[in-house]
């Protein structure tokens, strides 16, 4: 017996969402793949709104931050990230998630998903040219860093506890890793 998984596309996904079938399920598609999210625990969900809080007052009219809210990626691919900085688009995000280019870095707080969240995601984002991803191992109270993607994985990785890390797309700005990953 052969047993074929179906992969799903972005606007099937959309249509499951839209017909009610996906209603009271935690999920995000993942290179056609609908992938259940794991529950949120109250760490989660505190270190996760910190930083939110914190990155609003840092970044101001810079960028948008939002949380726990999809993007869209051309791998097949709608995750819903922790934290998302973003392009300031005002309406135009009630036609589209953002996409790459509208992406300046993603965060994901993990701690049953560490492994999801290093290996699978780290690779979907880097596909598309995400230029920064940072995974804070909840359990560890680390931040991991990836930078500069290439040929689909990122080429720079490292992991911080404390100190200050300047992003990418802002490097004026002294973003303190204790913030992030302890509040």
């Amino acid at each position: 017996m052969t047993i074929t998984r179906t992969k799903w596309t972005i606007d099937e996904y959309h249509q499951m969402i839209a017909a009610g079938i996906l209603d009271n399920k935690r999920v995000e598609l993942l290179k056609g793949e609908i992938i259940e999210m794991s529950p949120e625990g109250e760490p989660h969900a505190y270190f996760s709104s910190e930083a939110g809080e914190y990155l609003i007052r840092l970044l101001g009219e810079r960028a948008m931050i939002r949380l726990d809210k999809p993007i869209t990626l051309p791998n097949h691919s709608e995750p819903e990230p922790d934290i998302a900085i973003v392009q300031r688009l005002g309406r135009e995000y009630l036609e589209h998630h953002p996409n790459p280019n509208n992406i300046f870095w993603l965060i994901e707080y993990s701690n049953s998903s560490l492994d999801k969240d290093l290996e699978i995601k780290s690779k979907v984002y880097a596909e598309v040219n995400i230029p920064e991803y940072w995974v804070v191992n909840l359990k560890k109270r680390q931040l991991v860093v990836f930078r500069d993607p290439q040929d689909g994985e990122y080429t720079t990785k490292y992991t911080l506890t404390v100190g200050t890390i300047y992003p990418v797309a802002f490097p004026d700005v002294a973003v303190l890793v204790n913030s992030i990953v302890s509040n």
